[in-house]
C-alpha cells in the first residue's frame, strides 16, 4: 500500500468513524420472532434471541422430543437463516439446543407422513418427484447455514445424530462438550445420508478414511476423537461453559467489520470448491471494492494510532 494511500485513509477515518456511531443501534433482547425485519410470525421449533450486541442465538426447541427434526423444523431453519442473512443487527449466530440432547436428528414419525403420502401415488416417477422436491427442501435448509454471510458457531451437546451431523457441517465453527457423540446413522435405517455429511464431513475431518468409516457403520464417536479429527475446534466441560465460549466467540466475531468478516466466509466457502488461483481471483474481484470501504480507513486508521476500537456501521 503507497503511503499517499494509507495519509488518506487516514484522514477519512475519523470522519467516517462518526458517522458510523450515528447509525449503529443496539439490536433487541430475546427475540422469539422471525429474525427478518418486519415479519410478525413466530418459529414453533426454534427460540431465537439476541444475547450480546449484533450476536443471535438460534436454539432448537422440541426439546421433549430431543429436537428431532421434523417438517416444520426443517422449514424454520431455512426460513430462520435466510431471514438472519439480510438482517443488519446480526454479525454472528450461535446455534444450540434446549433439553438433554442437542438433536436426534430427522424424525422419524414425520417420515412415516411421508410413506403415508407416498402411498396414495401409484406411479413410481411421480412418488420420485414427491421425493426430490422433499429433499431439495431439505438440502437448502441445512445449506441456508453455509450460504448466510453471517459466521455460524454451532455448540452442541450430548446425542448430534443423523441430520445433526448434516447441520453442523454446513456451519463455520464447532464446539461441544466433554459428554457430546455425533452419528452418521443414515445407513441403520436403509438410506445414505441426502441433505450434506457425504458432501461435507470429509472437509471437516481432512480424513476421506475417516469420513468413510463413520457414514458405512453408523457408528457413534466421542467428544474426544471430534476434537482429534478436526470435526469441533473446542471442548468444554458443560453446557454452561459451552454456551459462553460460544457468545463470546460470536461477540469478539461481531466486534469486527462486517464487510471484512462477510468477505472472508464468502471466499473461504468458495474456495472449498474451486481451485486456489480461482480462489485468488474471485478475493481479488471482491477485494477491489472492499478495500475502497469506510471499515477499512476506520481499522487501519485505528491499528495506528491505537485508538479505540472502531465503530462499524450496520450493512
Amino acid at each position: 500500500m503507497s503511503l499517499s494511500r494509507l495519509s488518506s485513509l487516514m484522514k477519512l477515518a475519523p470522519s467516517t468513524a462518526v458517522r458510523a456511531a450515528t447509525v449503529q443501534m443496539q439490536p433487541q433482547r430475546n427475540m422469539t420472532a422471525h429474525a427478518e425485519p418486519g415479519h410478525s410470525g413466530q418459529f414453533k421449533t426454534l427460540a431465537v434471541s439476541s444475547p450480546k450486541p449484533f450476536v443471535f442465538h438460534v436454539e432448537l426447541h422440541r426439546p421433549t422430543k430431543f429436537n428431532a427434526i421434523n417438517k416444520q423444523m426443517w422449514l424454520e431453519i431455512k426460513d430462520c437463516f435466510e431471514g438472519l442473512a439480510i438482517n443488519p443487527d446480526c454479525r454472528a449466530i450461535v446455534v444450540s439446543a434446549a433439553g438433554k440432547h442437542f438433536t436426534a436428528g430427522i424424525d422419524l414419525n414425520d417420515m412415516m407422513g411421508v410413506g403415508m403420502q407416498l402411498a396414495e401415488v401409484d406411479d413410481v416417477g411421480r412418488k420420485g418427484v414427491i421425493l426430490e422436491r422433499m429433499i431439495q427442501l431439505y438440502q437448502d435448509s441445512m445449506s441456508s447455514l453455509e450460504r448466510c454471510p453471517k459466521p455460524v458457531i454451532t455448540a452442541v451437546h450430548k446425542a448430534c445424530i443423523g441430520a445433526g451431523v448434516d447441520l453442523i457441517t454446513a456451519s463455520d465453527i464447532r464446539y461441544c462438550t466433554e459428554d457430546a457423540f455425533f452419528q452418521v446413522t443414515e445407513v441403520e435405517i436403509g438410506m445414505a445420508a441426502d441433505v450434506g455429511t457425504l458432501q461435507r464431513l470429509p472437509k471437516a475431518v481432512g480424513s476421506q478414511s475417516l469420513a468413510r468409516e463413520l457414514c458405512y457403520t453408523g457408528r457413534r464417536f466421542e467428544a474426544a476423537e471430534a476434537h482429534a479429527s478436526g470435526l469441533v475446534s473446542r471442548v468444554f466441560p458443560d453446557k454452561e461453559s459451552l454456551l459462553s465460549g460460544a457468545v463470546a466467540l460470536a461477540e469478539t466475531i461481531a466486534s469486527k467489520s462486517p464487510i471484512a468478516v462477510r468477505t472472508t466466509k464468502e471466499n473461504m466457502v468458495y474456495s472449498l470448491e474451486h481451485t486456489n488461483q480461482e480462489g485468488l481471483d474471485h478475493i481479488r474481484l471482491l477485494n477491489k471494492l472492499n478495500l475502497q470501504s469506510e471499515d477499512f480507513a476506520q481499522a487501519v486508521a485505528a491499528q495506528l494510532t491505537k485508538d479505540e476500537k472502531p465503530v462499524f456501521a450496520k450493512l
